[in-house]
Order: C-alpha cells, then sequence, then structure tokens
C-alpha cells in the first residue's frame, strides 16, 4: 500500500510517534490527543514499511471494546484480517498464553476462569468452611486482599506469619482459597497475570521463544498498569527496547484498584535510551474547556507536563450553576437537558458524571417525572445478568464436575427440594475428604446418611448433570446451550420470576444461544486449539463479564461516575457535586498523593466536554443519611475566571437563610494569594508544610497547611508564612 495513507492523516507529533526508529517509546498522549490513531498507525507503520510480520507484534489494551477497535481498524487501514495479531487485553492474552502452556504453569487443561462473582461466593466457601463469621471478616474485604496480594505477585506461600491478628487471619483465608481452586481448576483475573508472569520467569526457554517472537510490544494506557502487569512487561522486553507505550500521567485515576501511576517514571529508568513524544493537540474539546482542564492540573507537582491545545477556537462559556440543595442541583440538570433536546439535540450526547454512585438517585428520579429515557452507565453486562450466569454453571459443571462454585449456583436453582442442611452436610464432607462438592455429593449418597426426601432430591440433581453430559457430547455448542435450557427447566422458572422481569430473562436465554451459534463460526483463536468449543465459549463468557465498561446504543442520557467516564466523550456534560468533602473526596483531603489522584479525576471529567460543558455544587446537601453545608470544591477555585460563567434558574427558588452558603464569585474561582495548593511553606513554630486548599479573599484568605504535627488553618495576614 502506499506509505502516505499511513502518515497522511497524522499531525506532525502523530507522525513522529509513528515514524519513531524501534526504541523504547513513551508516547505522553494528553485527553482527545488521537492516542488509539497513533497506536493503529504505529502498527501499521511497522508491518507494511519496516516489514514486521503481524504475528510478530503483541498490541495490549484495557478493555475487550479497545481491542476490537484496534484490530477493526488495522484491518479497515490495512485491507488484511487481523484476527490471528496478538491484539487483546491482559487478562485475555494470559488465558491464551495459559491455555498454550497449561502443564507449565501448573494448571489442568481445563481450568476455568472465574469472574468477580464467582470468586466472592468460593469466598464465602472458604469463610464458612473455617467457621470465621462474615460479618467481622466481609467476603469483599477478603476478596480485595487476595487480589492485591496477586497484583502485588506475592503468593500465599511468600507471607511469613507476624503477631498482626488482622494480617494473620487474611493469610489463612489466602492459603485455604488458593488450595480450592487448585483443587476445582479454577483461576481468577489476578491469578492469570500472575500465572504468566510465573511461567515466563520460571521457564526461560519459553520466555525466550516469546521474546524472539514479538519484535514489538504495544501498550495502552500505560498509567493504569499495576505492580504485575509492567513486571510481565519487563520480562518480556527486558533489554530488548522494542515497548511502545501509550499514556498519560494527568489521567491515572484507578490508584485504587492498584494501577501505579509510578510506572511511567520506572519505564524511564529501566529504559534509559527511551524517547518522549508528547501529543498535545486536542480534537475533543473547545478552548475555554481545555484552558480549564489544563490549569487545574497544573496544581498538581511531579507531573512531566503537557499543556493541551485545540484549533477548534474558544467555544462556549464554562457554566457554573450554585444550587441550594440536591433536588435544586437536579431539577436545573433536567431543565437544562429538555432545553438542550428542544433544540435538536440528541440524547445520547449528553452525560451527568458525578464522583458517587449514591448520587445519582435524584437525577434518575427527575429524569422519570420528565419522561426522559436515561441510563445508568456500568450496569450488568450480558455475561453478567443472573440468568446467564446460571446457564453458563450449568455448562462448567458439563466440562468440569469438579467445579465448586458452579456446583453450589445450581444445585438449587430451579428450586428442587434439596436444603441448606443438605448443601452443609456435603461442605462438611468435601472439607474432611479434602476433595470436590460433586465428589463429596456422590459418597453421601452412598453413606446411606440421608432422608429419603433429601436423598432423592440430590440424587435428581446429579442424574439430571449426568444424563446433560452424555445427551449433549456429540451436539454443536448451540445445540448444548439450548438442551440445557430447555432440560434444566430455567425458561419455566425464569417465567415465574416476581420482579416483572421473567420475559426479559427468557429473552435473555434465547439470545445465549444465538450468542453460542455466532460463537461458533469464529475463528479458532491461536492457543486453544486443544480445548472443547464448550472450554473456549466459557472462557470467552468469563473474560467479557470483566469488561467493566459496556455499549450504549438507544438515544438516551448516560449517568456514570467520573471513573466511568474515561475515554468518553459527549456533547454536553454536566460534572455535579462540586463541594469539598464529595470532589475532592473527605478521605483525600489530608492525603497529598490522593488528593491529586482526585484533581486528576477532575481533569479527565472535564475532559469527556466537546461543547458544553456545565459544573455544579450545592450550598446544601443530604447524602448517605446526614445534612451537610459543604464548601464549594478547591477545585472550582483553580479554574481561571474569564473561562466561567454563573448561571442561574428562570424562575428563582427562594432559598432558606440557614443553607446559603458563600455566593459565587469571580474571587471564589480564581484565588488571588501568593501561595497555591500543593506547596511547601514554613512556620516560624509548626515547622514546614504543604498547603492543602486556600479560601478567602483580602484580610480573611486563610490557607490550610499540612504540618508534621497536624493540620491548621492560618489566615495569611498573621502567619508570615513563607514559601520553602
Amino acid at each position: 500500500m502506499d506509505v502516505t495513507t499511513i502518515i497522511e492523516p497524522l499531525n506532525d507529533a502523530q507522525r513522529q510517534a509513528v515514524t519513531a526508529p524501534s526504541g523504547a517509546l513513551l508516547i505522553l498522549a494528553g485527553a482527545g490527543s488521537g492516542k488509539t490513531r497513533v497506536l493503529v498507525h504505529r502498527i501499521a507503520w511497522q508491518i507494511e514499511v519496516e516489514g514486521l510480520s503481524p504475528q510478530s507484534i503483541l498490541a495490549v489494551t484495557f478493555t475487550n471494546k479497545a481491542a476490537r477497535e484496534m484490530r477493526s481498524r488495522i484491518e479497515t487501514l490495512l485491507n488484511v484480517s487481523a484476527h490471528s495479531m496478538w491484539i487483546g487485553t491482559f487478562h485475555g492474552l494470559a488465558h491464551r498464553l495459559l491455555r498454550r502452556h497449561a502443564t507449565e504453569a501448573g494448571l489442568p487443561d481445563t481450568f476455568q476462569i472465574m469472574d468477580t462473582a464467582d470468586q466472592l461466593r468460593l469466598i464465602k466457601r472458604v469463610l464458612s468452611a473455617l467457621n470465621y463469621d462474615e460479618a467481622k471478616w466481609p467476603a469483599k474485604q477478603v476478596l480485595w486482599h487476595i487480589n492485591a496480594q496477586k497484583d502485588e505477585g506475592i503468593r500465599a506461600r511468600h507471607t511469613a506469619e507476624t503477631g498482626d491478628i488482622y494480617q494473620r487471619t487474611m493469610l489463612k483465608f489466602y492459603r485455604a482459597y488458593e488450595d480450592l481452586c487448585e483443587r476445582s481448576g479454577l483461576v481468577d483475573f489476578a491469578e492469570l497475570l500472575l500465572r504468566v508472569h510465573e511461567l515466563w520467569r520460571d521457564n526461560p526457554a519459553i520466555l525466550a521463544h516469546y521474546q524472539q517472537r514479538f519484535q514489538q510490544v504495544h501498550v495502552d494506557e500505560f498509567q493504569d498498569t499495576n505492580t504485575i502487569q509492567y513486571a510481565w512487561l519487563r520480562l518480556l522486553t527486558q533489554d530488548a527496547n522494542n515497548l511502545f507505550v501509550v499514556g498519560d500521567d494527568d489521567q491515572s485515576i484507578y490508584g485504587w484498584r492498584g494501577a501505579k501511576i509510578e510506572n511511567i517514571y520506572a519505564f524511564q529508568r529501566h529504559y534509559p535510551d527511551h524517547q518522549v513524544i508528547k501529543l498535545e493537540q486536542n480534537y475533543r474539546s473547545s478552548g475555554n474547556i481545555l484552558t480549564a482542564a489544563n490549569k487545574i492540573i497544573a496544581h498538581n507537582s511531579g507531573r512531566m507536563g503537557k499543556e493541551l491545545w485545540t484549533q477548534s477556537g474558544i467555544g462556549e462559556p464554562i457554566l457554573l450553576y450554585v444550587a441550594f440543595n440536591e433536588q435544586d442541583e437536579a431539577h436545573f440538570v433536567i431543565e437544562r437537558i429538555r432545553a438542550w433536546a428542544d433544540k435538536g439535540g440528541a440524547r445520547n450526547s449528553i452525560a451527568i458524571l458525578y464522583r458517587s454512585n449514591a448520587q445519582s438517585r435524584q437525577f434518575e428520579e427527575r429524569l422519570m417525572q420528565a419522561a426522559i429515557p436515561y441510563r445508568v452507565y456500568g450496569g450488568l453486562r450480558f455475561f453478567d445478568r443472573a440468568e446467564i450466569k446460571t446457564t453458563l454453571a450449568y455448562l462448567r459443571l458439563l466440562a468440569n464436575r469438579h467445579d465448586d462454585a458452579s456446583f453450589e449456583r445450581i444445585i438449587n436453582t430451579p428450586t428442587r427440594g434439596i436444603g441448606a442442611k443438605a448443601l452443609d452436610d456435603i461442605r462438611t464432607l468435601a472439607r474432611e475428604q479434602n476433595s470436590s462438592l460433586w465428589s463429596a455429593a456422590i459418597a453421601l449418597l452412598q453413606s446411606g446418611q440421608q432422608a429419603a426426601r433429601a436423598a432423592n432430591a440430590l440424587n435428581g440433581f446429579l442424574l439430571l448433570i449426568k444424563q446433560l453430559g452424555d445427551q449433549t457430547a456429540p451436539l454443536a455448542l448451540c445445540e448444548k446451550v439450548k438442551i440445557v435450557i430447555e432440560k434444566t427447566g430455567l425458561i419455566a422458572f425464569y417465567e415465574k420470576d416476581k420482579d416483572n422481569k421473567g420475559e426479559e430473562k427468557v429473552e435473555n436465554l434465547e439470545e445465549l444461544v444465538n450468542a453460542a451459534k455466532h460463537f461458533e463460526t469464529a475463528s479458532l483463536p491461536d492457543g486453544e486449539e486443544n480445548l472443547t468449543e464448550l472450554d473456549r465459549f466459557l472462557s470467552h463468557a468469563a473474560l467479557e463479564s470483566g469488561d467493566m465498561q459496556a455499549d450504549a446504543f438507544e438515544d438516551c442520557v448516560q449517568l456514570m461516575t467520573l471513573h466511568s467516564a474515561k475515554g468518553l466523550e459527549f456533547k454536553l456534560v454536566f460534572l455535579v457535586g462540586l463541594e469539598e468533602g464529595l470532589f475532592p473526596s473527605q478521605q483525600s483531603v489530608d492525603d497529598i498523593a490522593r488528593l491529586e489522584e482526585e484533581r486528576r479525576l477532575c481533569y479527565v471529567g472535564i475532559t469527556r466536554a466537546m461543547e458544553q460543558l456545565y459544573l455544579t455544587y450545592s450550598e446544601s446537601r443530604q447524602l448517605y443519611g446526614r445534612e451537610s453545608y459543604p464548601r464549594p470544591s478547591r477545585f472550582l477555585r483553580e479554574i481561571p475566571a474569564d473561562t466561567i460563567q454563573e448561571v442561574r434558574m428562570r424562575a428563582q427558588v427562594q432559598r432558606p437563610v440557614a443553607s446559603v452558603n458563600i455566593p459565587a464569585k469571580p474571587a471564589l474561582l480564581a484565588s488571588i494569594n501568593q501561595f497555591k495548593t500543593g506547596q511547601k511553606v514554613r512556620h516560624e513554630k509548626f515547622g514546614v508544610g504543604v498547603i492543602l486548599q486556600t479560601e478567602g479573599e483580602g484580610k480573611h484568605e486563610r490557607v490550610q497547611v499540612k504540618f508534621p504535627e497536624g493540620i491548621k488553618w492560618l489566615m495569611l495576614s498573621y502567619a508570615k508564612l513563607e514559601a520553602v
């Protein structure tokens, strides 16, 4: 193909990134700067110009949606099939590798992947088996601890017992959980990555094979990698200098789930001959929106630094609405949505962004009252729905009788008279025999210890699974799924559903048959040649359920948390609840690192807007059952006053005197003092501290400073602070 086709659509910085000589490259890609285009055109350049084989390129993304988009765009650009290329998520690629090397990785060939819900169910079983009260040791907390350990590359056997009862107990849970997974042939998402790292670390010949095979490694959203993911990349590339990473330190917002912004800085140490290329031209937002984003993020320290700019002009001013409570805030937003729709604006081009899920209720109620369709983004994906997971559990038990998580899910669904006591007896025997629940159920029946009614019900279940296995063994995948749905009684069970969603659930079961039929026609992925079609389909379903973002097709307003909004864009954005203690969150105000992540989250939220951005805060708010009178968020004061304009409702609501807080003024939005958030200062009594926030003006101006002995509010006219 003509080389100009690859580079002609690119700007100068993008072209520099795409055509750069092979080596260690860090592409610092600002919001809306075309990073996906750069990745796609870089791969095309390496194939067409540098002559690399498509199979010698590895490209890692963070969502299945992003991987599909990258593959599709490569196919369109090069007019070739990209199906066999190694493009996927960390988890998807790790699964592909483990299927090829299950034995060397210490896994059975038929290992199954658990999604988060199944993992939680297994952990609850561990707690029950060890006789721990879940009220005191929440299963979700145990799940978080185990996943966090794996994300750091730490096995239970690597951890020494300490005198700390919490750590000692968590270690006990971790060991028991690992034993149960090993016995059941199950792996969780974190295990996929850890197991591949161990496979390469402990098998030099296998590592050398993949180091030689993958001549170029590309990583999207590099700032979101965690410890084990970066260690994974380091093993694969080592000193080959063939790593091309695209990321943005200003959009690192997932520290709470293990992402390490430090990996961007570690990259520069580990690859000393690296090159940094900045993508700063923004193709999404207007000038005012970008100015606000640039000024806010500039308050963070230790940035690599970049300045977003656009050729699209200044655009509309950012609009600020000061509500007197959360109902008034929701009322204002819905009125502005009406006005947008009345002018012909599409509803799916509107997003309401908030810091906490709890904030969505007021907006949902108002939207329903106004008969405006909406969608809460990040809702249950198809493979996460209860009826689908139950059907898949039947299929998983057909594939592997020792899958305890699936056994527990379906033993009494639909109800068949197997009570809690019978299940407890099975669990107890499994624990005593160190066996699977399936084996324990058979042994319990053979012992003759159960009452006739309970024994008949249990025998009926075991016989059902055996008959299903025999009947479906020679059939195609979609026929397997269809027979399982019919013979298990799931359709009749869901038709009687009491939540008025029975018809929808039955339709979802029918759609599962369609999904299986479509899967039959899909090309066979490399590394899965020895798997049955059923095993491949079950792995596909598990990996899809782990992809937290979902697509939206209907014309409706989008509601979502700021964390969910990353990677998306909307013509009209409402960023609501900009109040101290809510955004930034209360947990972050005393912690500089967490506060800076909150500021990055604000930066992400602002840069979702393409044409119009509204910012709102309330002078009083009831949230989590408490009434509060918050101060406006410090982030508002960091926005230049000349980019923002306060707006009021046409019919102004009379505000109770007690609820009125500081009125919005330009002085509120742009602090005029000499000190800035994050700056180090010295006080003659308290020593050196860091400014957390500033407020007020003139002689009333004061700063909040974190000193070694605690946090202090100081009036600038008296404190005599000096900059360090």
